[in-house]
Parts: C-alpha cells; sequence; structure tokens
C-alpha cells in the first residue's frame, strides 16, 4: 500500500525536529534562548532574540528592512523572499513575504467544501486566473474554519471567543480593520470577514504576554511551517509564509520553522502593528500572480482548507476558471 505524502512528510519531519539547533533544549538552566538571523551580504546577521525581545515592535528592524528587496508583482502588490536562521543550521527556513495595498487590491473571501461530506476543498490550483494572490485563511477546526466568518457579506459563521483570537474584517468600501481578543463585533458594513489564532501582535506592534512568557496556555518552543498575516503602519497588509529550507527546495514542505515567538518576532521586524497566525503546517498555501505577464509563484500545502483570503486588482473583469 502506498504511504500518503503527508505521513512522509511528517515522519522525515520528526527526523529533523530530533537534530541539533533544531528544537528548543531545556536543561538545568532553564530553556536555552531562541535566536533569529537574516543572511545578509554573505553573513548571517542576528536581529532577534527570545531572552532580550521586545514587548512591542516600533518599527521595523533596521537589518531586516536592509535584507529585503522588493519585488513589484502588480498594481498595489509587491513581494520579497528572506533566509532566516532560527538559531540552528537544521532550522533555516526560507521566508516568502507578499506586501499588499488594499486601495488598489479587492480582497474577498472563497468558503469551499465538498458536497458529499462537508470536508474542505480549497487549494490554490482552484484560486481564479485574475487573483494575483490567493491563501488559505485562518485556522480550521475539523473540516470547518474556526470562528466568525463573512463571505460576500453574509455571515457564515459565528463569531469564536478567546483572548489570543483576532478578526480581520474587509468593509464594503475595502477598508480593512482588526479586531483582538473578545473585542470583535461591533463591526457594520463588512463585505468580508475571518478569524484567527493566535495574535501575534495586538495592535501599534504589542506582542501578546501569553507568548513572551511560558504557563500560559501557549506552546513556545514547537516548531513548524508558519503562515501569518499582519498590517503595516501605512495601512498596507502583509502576508508571511515560511519553507523549510536546510536541505534545499524539494523539502520546503517539511513542517519545521519558527516557534511563535519568533514568528511574533519576524512579523514586527517587518513593521507590522496587528498581526495574526492563518493555518500553517501541511497546510499553508500560496499563490502569487504577476501581470500582465501571467506568470505564477506557487508554494502549494498538502491538504485542502475551507477558506481562502482571495486578492485580485480593483475593477477587474469577472473572475474566469482557475489557470491550468
Amino acid at each position: 500500500m502506498k504511504t500518503p505524502r503527508a505521513a512522509v512528510v511528517l515522519a522525515i519531519a520528526a527526523l529533523i525536529l530530533s537534530l541539533p539547533g533544531t528544537a528548543t533544549r531545556v536543561g538545568a538552566g532553564g530553556p536555552r534562548p531562541s535566536t533569529l538571523s537574516v543572511w545578509h551580504a554573505e553573513s548571517w546577521r542576528p536581529f532577534w532574540r527570545s531572552d532580550k525581545a521586545p514587548g512591542r515592535w516600533a518599527a521595523a528592524h533596521p537589518t531586516i528592512e536592509r535584507a529585503l528587496r522588493w519585488k513589484r508583482l502588480s498594481k498595489g502588490v509587491d513581494w520579497a523572499t528572506l533566509r532566516l536562521s532560527c538559531g540552528g543550521a537544521s532550522c533555516r527556513t526560507r521566508l516568502v513575504v507578499a506586501r499588499l495595498d488594499p486601495a488598489q487590491v479587492e480582497l474577498s473571501l472563497a468558503m469551499e467544501l465538498t458536497r458529499e461530506d462537508m470536508r474542505p476543498a480549497w487549494s490554490i490550483d482552484g484560486a481564479p486566473a485574475t487573483a494575483v494572490l490567493a491563501v488559505n485563511a485562518g485556522q480550521f477546526v475539523s473540516t470547518m474554519p474556526w470562528g466568525w466568518v463573512v463571505v460576500d457579506g453574509r455571515p457564515l459563521l459565528r463569531p469564536g471567543y478567546g483572548p489570543l483570537s483576532s478578526a480581520v474584517s474587509i468593509g464594503v468600501d475595502g477598508a480593512v480593520r482588526w479586531f483582538h481578543g473578545d473585542s470583535l463585533l461591533s463591526a457594520s458594513g463588512v463585505a468580508a470577514g475571518f478569524q484567527s489564532y493566535p495574535t501575534l501582535l495586538a495592535g501599534e506592534g504589542a506582542v501578546p504576554l501569553a507568548i513572551r512568557e511560558p504557563g500560559r496556555g501557549v506552546n513556545l518552543s514547537h516548531r513548524d511551517t508558519r503562515l501569518a498575516l499582519g498590517a503595516l503602519r501605512d495601512g498596507r497588509l502583509l502576508i508571511a509564509l515560511t519553507r523549510y529550507d536546510a536541505v534545499g527546495e524539494m523539502a520546503g514542505g517539511f513542517p519545521v520553522g519558527p516557534t511563535t515567538p519568533e514568528m511574533a518576532a519576524i512579523m514586527g521586524a517587518l513593521g507590522a502593528t496587528d498581526a495574526v497566525m492563518l493555518d500553517g503546517g501541511i497546510s499553508a498555501q500560496l499563490l502569487l500572480r504577476e501581470t500582465p505577464s501571467g506568470k505564477s509563484y506557487r508554494w502549494p500545502g498538502l491538504r485542502k482548507v475551507p477558506l481562502a483570503l482571495i486578492g485580485k486588482p480593483r475593477g477587474a473583469r469577472a473572475d474566469l476558471p482557475a489557470a491550468k
């Protein structure tokens, strides 16, 4: 019997996690501090340590800003990649970052479930040909998205509640608003909206205490593929995806990467004021597409998901079938 690809990936990931420098080791003196470094100018440049982590990110980190080389994809969308080290040679990560302007990119949500048994049915293969960006959105429990979901102005799921939940609301005017914790849902005029968790940055770059201090209900040492959405101070949005990079692109789908505190630091160092984790691990997937060439950049996931965030140029013609 053929072993499912996802099972093979998880088995290899478990082996990788056993290598030195991948997991956080605990000794008599407590957990060893984790570090983040970026590859720039032919060397690794550190920009964060867990034992000296800021409680608030007031601005993007200069080391990250110098390493970024933004490329224009389409009107209102740029992208860049960085090589990161999460404290050891066995935890090298490729970070893919998309930066988009909601004033120029129309954002919507797509919720897709199978008719037969209501299983998650969306992947980047189904993204419309007009999309310049498509990414899985939000955490999901069993087969359904967790928490509040509004699609095309219609509420589909009720709010979830929790101190580390965040909601993202896209207004009928295109404005994006953030709600952290249980502050949601005085929101009105919503065209699309969803919730996810955990909150990484809770406004003005503040890092929640629960992901800075152990013993507050969050696993601070688990490493995984990460996917996050954030907001910049100028109103643009960031989508950040990590891919395992220690043994080349062929291993990119292995679910090994930053911890939750490290991902919060990455979003803060990129200049985000608000940020939330989306569903990562083997679900994480991202499509970026150039215009007008139509060239696409794809980072597929290993399983389908129920909810996706889609971005297309404002004023684009009606959706065409997905490009093959």
